[in-house]
């Protein structure tokens, strides 16, 4: 066993390391940061949304193309959409009487690309 390992099973078994504690605590999410990204999370939680969010790191595309390559209805799409509008990951452009959704900045298509990655190791 390792003098680190030996520290952390000495930290855990009840001796409590104030220092460590307060230096941690620095990291700590407030409670509105910790639920926007939870929020942001649970949106890649529904595998319509995920399959939504890879088509538009490909392309930019209108509703009716989304209701035909994932064989859904206009108003199941819409929803989704809505869900991910509302929570900053997609931004709309209308023109004429479509419109097209796009993803709404590279954070977002990274951070699909991420957990793709991370699923594919699994």
């Amino acid at each position: 066993m390792t003098e680190s390992t030996e520290t952390l099973q000495a930290r855990c078994s009840g001796a409590h390391d104030e220092a460590l504690a307060r230096t941690v605590q620095e990291h700590l999410l407030d409670g509105v940061t910790a639920s926007r990204v939870a929020e942001l999370f649970s949106a890649l939680g529904d595998p319509t949304r995920v399959r939504i969010i890879s088509l538009l790191t490909h392309a930019e595309l209108c509703v009716g193309d989304l209701c035909l390559v994932l064989g859904m209805s206009q108003p199941a799409v819409s929803h989704q959409l809505r869900v991910l509008r509302n929570l900053h990951m997609v931004t709309a452009r209308k023109d004429g009487r479509h419109v097209f959704y796009t993803l709404v900045d590279q954070h977002v298509h990274d951070l699909f690309h991420q957990g793709l990655a991370h699923a594919s190791h699994t």
